[in-house]
C-alpha cells in the first residue's frame, strides 16, 4: 500500500495539544486552586485517578472510530466536547462541595479528548514510514506533553491574574481551537476496501486478534502494564508546592511554559533516539532516567530553586519516557485497524499512570514528598527487572514458527485501498 501525502512530523505537534492541555488544566491549575482552599493532597490525587480512567478504557470504543466517522470528523467532535468541558469546569467553585460535579464533568472531557487522540493515532499509522516513527513520537509528545503546559500553566497564571477561573478557562479553550488548523491540509488516512458497518467491524476485530500472534506485539502489550517512565508524581507538582515554598507563579512557570520546554525538548530528543537504537531498551532507560530525577528530588534541599531544578529533569524524563513507549508501541503494532490496535495499547499504559497517581497520593499521606517520590521510583526500578525478565524467556522459548512482528500476519488482513 502507498502512503499518502505526508504530512511533516511537527504537525503532530499541534494536533495532539488538546489531549494534554485538558488534563494539565485540572491537574495544574484547578489542583492548585483546590489545596489552596484546604482540599487535601489525597483527594485531588483521587480527582486526577478518575480523569484517568477513561484513557484506560478507551480501547472499548476505539473499534467505532476505526469502522465509522473519518479520523477528521471524530477529531472536531473531540474538540468540541474537550472546550465545553474545560469551560464546564473552570465554571465551578474551587472547593470540596465541587469534588463530584468536577469528577464527573472531567470524566466527559476525558473521554472527549480520547476521541482526538484515535484521530492522530490513524493519521500516525498510516501516513508516517517506519523510519520517521521515532522523530514524529517525539513531535507528538511534545505536544501532548507541552499541552498539559498549556492548559496548567497558562491556565493556572490566567486564574491568579484574571477575575474568575472561568476566564481563564474560556481563553485556554479558545486557543485550543485553532490546534485544528493542519487538518485543513491533511488527507485522510485510507480506509479497508468494501467499508461498510458489518466490513469495518469484521476488519477491526480480526485486526486486533491477529496482532498479538506477534512476540513483538506481545511484548509490548506486557510493557504497558508496568510503572516504568509513567511521570505519574507529575501530577502532584502544583498540589506539593507548598512544601517547596513555590509560589503561585513560580508553580505556573515551571509547570507552564519551562515545563513544556522541558517536557517537549525531552519528547524530541527521546524520538530522535529512538530511531537510532532498540525501541524497547531506550524505554526502558528513559524510565530509570526518570526514578533517578525523582530520587535526586527526595534527597535535596526543600527550596523553590531545587523545585524548579528537580521538576524540568523530571519533566525531561517523562518526555523521554513519552516518546520511547510511542515509537516503540508504533513500531509493534503495524497499520490495519489503528485506532483500535494503538489505543489497546494507550489504554493499558494509562494503568499504571492511574495506579501511580492514587499510590503517589496514599504515599505522601503516609511519608510525606520525599517517601512519594521515593516510593514511585522503587516501583519504576520493580517493573524493569520483570520486564527484562519476561521479555528474556519469550525471546528464548517463544516458538519459532511463530511470528515476530505484526508484519508477519498483516498479510491475512481484507485488502487496504
Amino acid at each position: 500500500m502507498a502512503l499518502a501525502r505526508r504530512p511533516h512530523p511537527s504537525v503532530f505537534m499541534f494536533l495532539i495539544v488538546p489531549f494534554g492541555a485538558q488534563f494539565g488544566f485540572v491537574q495544574v491549575a484547578l489542583a492548585y486552586l483546590l489545596t489552596q482552599n484546604k482540599v487535601s493532597v489525597e483527594a485531588v490525587a483521587a480527582l486526577l485517578a478518575a480523569g484517568l480512567a477513561p484513557n484506560v478504557w478507551k480501547f472499548a470504543w476505539a473499534p467505532v472510530i476505526d469502522a465509522t466517522l473519518s479520523p477528521k470528523r471524530w477529531y472536531l467532535i473531540g474538540l468540541v466536547g474537550t472546550v465545553i468541558g474545560i469551560v464546564s469546569m473552570s465554571a465551578l467553585p474551587m472547593t470540596a462541595s465541587s469534588l463530584p460535579h468536577l469528577t464527573l464533568i472531567f470524566l466527559w472531557t476525558s473521554v472527549t479528548t480520547t476521541f482526538i487522540a484515535m484521530a492522530c493515532e490513524s493519521f500516525l499509522a498510516y501516513l508516517i514510514p517506519d523510519e520517521e516513527r521515532g522523530l514524529t513520537a517525539g513531535w507528538y509528545n511534545a505536544g501532548n506533553l507541552g499541552g498539559g503546559a498549556v492548559g496548567g500553566g497558562l491556565g493556572l497564571a490566567l486564574a491568579q491574574h484574571l477575575a474568575s477561573p472561568v476566564v481563564a478557562g474560556v481563553i485556554v479553550a479558545a486557543l485550543l481551537v485553532l490546534c485544528a488548523l493542519p487538518l485543513l491540509w491533511m488527507e485522510e488516512p485510507p480506509r479497508q476496501k468494501g467499508h461498510g458497518p458489518v466490513a469495518a467491524v469484521k476488519f477491526v476485530f480480526k485486526d486486533v486478534l491477529l496482532l498479538f500472534r506477534a512476540r513483538m506485539a506481545f511484548v509490548a502489550l506486557f510493557l504497558c502494564f508496568l510503572p516504568i517512565g509513567s511521570g505519574a508524581a507529575s501530577g502532584l507538582w502544583s498540589a506539593v508546592a507548598s512544601e517547596w515554598k513555590a509560589s503561585a507563579d513560580l508553580v505556573a512557570l515551571v509547570t507552564g511554559l519551562a515545563g513544556g520546554v522541558a517536557m517537549g525538548v525531552g519528547s524530541l530528543a527521546g524520538g530522535w533516539y529512538c530511531d537510532r537504537t532498540d525501541r524497547k531498551r531506550a524505554y526502558l532507560l528513559f524510565g530509570l532516567i526518570q526514578a533517578a530525577s525523582a530520587v535526586a528530588m527526595g534527597l535535596a534541599p526543600r527550596t523553590p530553586a531545587t523545585y524548579v531544578i528537580f521538576t524540568q529533569l523530571y519533566g525531561f524524563a517523562t518526555g523521554l519516557a513519552y516518546a520511547g513507549f510511542t515509537a516503540f508501541v508504533l513500531e509493534s503494532m503495524g497499520q490495519g485497524a489503528a485506532a483500535t490496535k494503538y489505543n489497546v495499547y494507550a489504554s493499558l499504559s494509562n494503568f499504571p499512570i492511574m495506579y501511580m497517581t492514587t499510590i503517589d497520593g496514599k504515599a505522601h499521606t503516609r511519608w510525606g514528598s520525599a517517601g512519594m517520590l521515593f516510593n514511585e521510583s522503587a516501583w519504576c526500578v520493580g517493573g524493569m527487572v520483570l520486564f527484562v525478565t519476561v521479555a528474556a524467556l519469550l525471546t528464548r522459548f517463544w516458538p519459532k514458527h511463530w511470528p515476530q512482528r505484526v508484519e508477519e500476519v498483516e498479510a491475512q488482513l481484507a485488502p487496504i485501498e
